[in-house]
């Protein structure tokens, strides 16, 4: 069976017109197979205005409602039982496809993705995992970054064990010591952070991991840390300060260059360096982040997404796919001797 990914088609800022071109490029970039779901009428029509794109890989499937940005997860879950948020996670749970991707609600994707499909044996809570470049030219990730709120250190420790998992997976290893794993908190000693942070610090420790004890918010972008665990709301914090960060810096960047003639001149010149430079910080690079912890592959995409960001996310989400990671964190999980009950799928 090819490579079959499907993608929330009401989930954007504008859909369904980046999923529709999204899925276009991956379809054509990719030797995937794209199923588009949501409101048939609407993604047909701007499939449609594509020339050749009814000769790729590409379905729709049809569901009647779709969960908006201003819906309240836990009532749009249970209320819209035919939203293209579940359509698309039951294909996934059926077998008819091997990932999902969606750029909807994030609260509501969180919480159908752990309905419909389940957590792994032995996840306490599934984390989103998102990726940072950094200086070094290559990129760090940091778990969670908002599926969990509040949590305790067994969490961590299994966040731990599945960032690890997942970087060395799609990253590959880091030498011999494989990649490095750090808590973020507010000091490299150990006696730093929070109850927290102090509790997971000992758990972590005695893991069969490359370990490096704590690391501080500078380490997200300097590259001496390859994975970054954390409670969700910390990761969160961290993570809409970076996308802020970023715009501030091209607005105010794109502002001097255009201050004066020279400038412009002098941009002209090196415009190549600043293109790469604003692709290394260009989320729509790295698609979306992947809840690891679930029976499945689905990755969490930014209500803003264009075009590029959802080519990359099904991108993403096929090489989810095709690598086995599930069942590698489940025996990493297993392994670690951690008794925690996992939640099943209730639908």
């Amino acid at each position: 069976m090819q490579t079959t990914i499907v993608v929330d088609a009401m989930g954007a800022d504008r859909h369904p017109k980046p999923e529709v071109e999204g899925a276009i490029l991956a379809a054509r970039h990719f030797k995937v197979r794209v199923i588009l779901v949501g409101q048939q009428d609407l993604i047909r029509a701007e499939l449609n205005s594509h020339s050749g794109a009814s000769a790729l890989p590409i379905e729709i499937v049809h569901a009647s409602e779709h969960i908006s940005m201003h819906d309240k997860a836990a009532q749009a879950v249970r209320a819209k039982r035919d939203s293209s948020m579940r359509v698309g996670l039951r294909l996934v749970r059926e077998g008819k496809a091997h990932g999902f991707v969606s750029a909807g609600n994030t609260g509501a994707m969180m919480a159908t993705t752990k309905m419909v499909l389940g957590a792994l044996p032995g996840v306490d809570r599934p984390a989103l995992a998102a990726v940072f470049p950094n200086s070094k030219g290559s990129a760090s990730i940091m778990l969670d970054v908002g599926a969990n709120i509040d949590c305790k250190p067994e969490n961590l420790l299994q966040f731990a064990i599945m960032g690890e998992i997942y970087f060395r997976t799609i990253f590959g290893h880091n030498g011999g010591k494989g990649p490095s794993v750090g808590i973020l908190s507010i000091g490299e000693e150990e006696s730093k952070g929070n109850e927290l942070t102090r509790e997971s610090y000992k758990l972590l420790s005695k893991l069969p991991i490359n370990f490096i004890g704590n690391v501080e918010g500078r380490d997200l972008y300097n590259g001496q840390v390859d994975v970054i665990v954390c409670d969700g709301f910390v990761g969160n914090v961290a993570l809409k300060v970076s996308e802020g960060l970023v715009e501030t810096v091209r607005a105010m960047l794109k502002e001097s260059l255009q201050a004066t003639i020279t400038r412009q001149v002098g941009f002209l010149l090196s415009r190549k360096a600043f293109v790469d430079f604003k692709k290394r910080l260009d989320y729509s690079e790295y698609g979306g982040a992947p809840l690891l912890g679930v029976k499945g592959v689905a990755i969490v995409g930014h209500g803003s997404s264009n075009a590029n960001a959802i080519k990359n996310a099904i991108r993403v989400a096929a090489e989810f796919a095709d690598s086995g990671l599930n069942d590698k964190i489940q025996q990493q999980i297993h392994a670690s001797g951690l008794n925690v009950d996992s939640a099943a799928a209730t639908e």
